[in-house]
């Protein structure tokens, strides 16, 4: 029962993917949300902005992972800081997190166009196990006598380099590793741990026609408990896999109103690479701000044998959208 255990705690650590042994939760529709990841993209949609995502993934598949993701951020008078705040919940089987962030950004202007955002996170999260929920096939463990709950603060850094037509990041949103075997009381070993996760996104934008109606916007981001997490030397977890991951999207942008993308996400390994889904979304813009999407993963892992398959759905705002005119094609 421990060995599941240890399964169950990682991937309730905040995993929408818990095929690829990531802990961290994944959106499709990343470029929406950024803020969740990097905390250097507070204000560069330069103006107040929001965005809410809900994702189910594996419909049907009774525990499967289930997220809400909000962000909100903009800059301040003086046009050099941003402020943003972020909550994210997930849920995975009897397992949950709930996490509060708040993001503060310092932007430099480089050359005439390009500017470079630091970012500083700082954030607190609720992690809980309801083992209460768990049907057990040998009985009594003593593992799962008690329901468990711990508080975890942590901090983040994030890097944004950007202008109107392209974007670089690089972050980790939180730089401590907690270790939650503290969490359990008694003689049992109790073996689960959070990582640090690291995140690098690069996107650009070209214009299809001399009008700028059409738009192909293709975009990576790529994360990985990287080298510089104690995963790598844990001995207690050396044969828990985690690969880096990859997404790797393209859409295109029709007259500033529909936007319609494709993106695979795959496990990036020295040996071996397995992919995990295919995925189609599509957003659209009304004109006085408001921001509605959709995506559809489909299962290429293993769990594809179960069936079924992921969705999720978003909404935005964009509070300056008439006062500034014109819309930057970057939406990220």
């Amino acid at each position: 029962m421990q060995k599941f255990l240890l399964l169950t705690v990682l991937v309730g650590c905040s995993s929408l993917h818990p095929v690829l042994g990531q802990q961290d939760p994944m959106l499709t529709q990343f470029s929406f949300n950024s803020l969740v990841f990097n905390p250097a993209c507070a204000g560069t949609n330069e103006h107040l902005a929001l965005s809410l995502t809900h994702r189910q993934q594996w419909l049907g598949v009774d525990g499967a992972p289930e997220t809400q993701a909000f962000s909100i951020h903009g800059p301040l008078a003086n046009d050099r800081i941003a402020l943003g705040g972020s909550m994210v919940h997930d849920k995975v089987g009897p397992t949950s997190t709930f996490d509060v962030s708040t993001a503060y950004a310092y932007r430099f202007p480089i050359g005439n166009d390009m500017q470079l955002s630091a970012g500083l996170q700082a954030s607190v999260a609720n992690w809980h196990g309801d083992w209460f929920d768990i049907i057990l096939e040998d009985g009594i463990d003593d593992v799962f006598q008690n329901n468990q709950s711990r508080w975890l603060p942590n901090f983040g850094v994030g890097l944004f380099l950007y202008n109107d037509r392209f974007y670089a990041g690089f972050s980790s949103p939180r730089l401590i590793e907690h270790d939650l075997r503290r969490a359990g009381g008694g003689d049992y070993a109790f073996y689960a741990k959070t990582y640090r996760h690291y995140y690098t996104t690069v996107g650009m934008t070209w214009s299809l026609d001399e009008e700028e109606r059409i738009l192909l916007k293709p975009s990576l981001l790529l994360k990985s408990t990287g080298w510089f997490s104690s995963f790598r030397r844990d001995a207690t977890f050396q044969n828990v896999g985690s690969p880096t991951e990859l997404d790797l999207d393209c859409s295109v942008f029709f007259n500033q109103t529909l936007r319609v993308g494709a993106s695979w996400r795959t496990a990036l390994e020295m040996r071996k690479s397995s992919a995990s889904s295919a995925n189609i979304w599509a957003a659209y813009y009304l004109r006085n701000g408001i921001r509605i999407g959709a995506a559809y993963d489909l299962t290429l892992s293993r769990i594809r044998q179960a069936g079924t398959n992921s969705v999720e759905i978003m909404v935005g705002y964009e509070f300056d959208i008439k006062v500034k005119k014109v819309s930057s094609p970057r939406y990220f």
